[in-house]
């Protein structure tokens, strides 16, 4: 028998290593002004000044010798994230695995402005962190944008497997993170 409170847990346990990928490249990105470390608990949080960001990509200037034995850790900075998806929509970008296929999975999703999805639901629970902007979420098989309820940077959201949602951008960008099992599929679930 199959342990689902065990499989949840390495999941959210997963999510949070990403999430902490995420917030670290969209920090990157917007240029974080702090250069005092910061120590909670067990983890000991870096961040970068404009004296220490190189002119491209805001990815940091390693310090000579410095290094990271990938055997231990591995990362990957903002100019090495690949954003796919067409032009004018939304943009994906996967972290780690593959949301295709079988397994877990973490992708960063940008939206443009105005762009939403419309009432849906997926298979399995999906686990979203709001990076950057304002998330909007509503819930019913019927779309009503006036309905959708903010989600701002910092808000976590699980779309439960099954139930009708819908979710998107309003007046600006939203970068969002999503952890899951995939494969991943959209059900369509509106009625007019």
């Amino acid at each position: 028998m199959r342990n689902h409170s065990l499989d949840r847990a390495k999941l959210l346990l997963a999510c949070a290593a990403g999430l902490m990928l995420a917030f670290a490249c969209v920090a990157s990105s917007l240029g974080a002004d702090s250069t005092a470390p910061k120590r909670t608990g067990v983890l000991r949080t870096l961040t970068r000044g404009p004296s220490q960001e190189s002119a491209a990509g805001g990815d940091p200037v390693v310090p000579a010798g410095a290094r990271i034995d990938p055997a231990h850790v591995t990362y990957k900075w903002p100019s090495q994230i690949e954003w796919h998806g067409r032009s004018g929509g939304p943009r994906m970008a996967t972290l780690l695995g593959d949301s295709t296929k079988p397994g877990f999975y973490i992708v960063l999703m940008k939206f443009p402005p105005h762009m939403t999805s419309r009432p849906h639901f997926h298979p399995y629970d999906r686990y979203a962190t709001v990076i950057s902007g304002t998330w909007w979420v509503g819930t019913g098989t019927k779309f009503d944008a006036d309905a959708m309820v903010p989600m701002p940077a910092g808000s976590f959201v699980i779309d439960h497997a099954g139930q009708v949602h819908y979710d998107g951008a309003k007046d600006q960008q939203v970068i969002i993170e999503i952890c899951g099992q995939g494969p991943v599929t959209m059900t369509p679930a509106e009625t007019k």
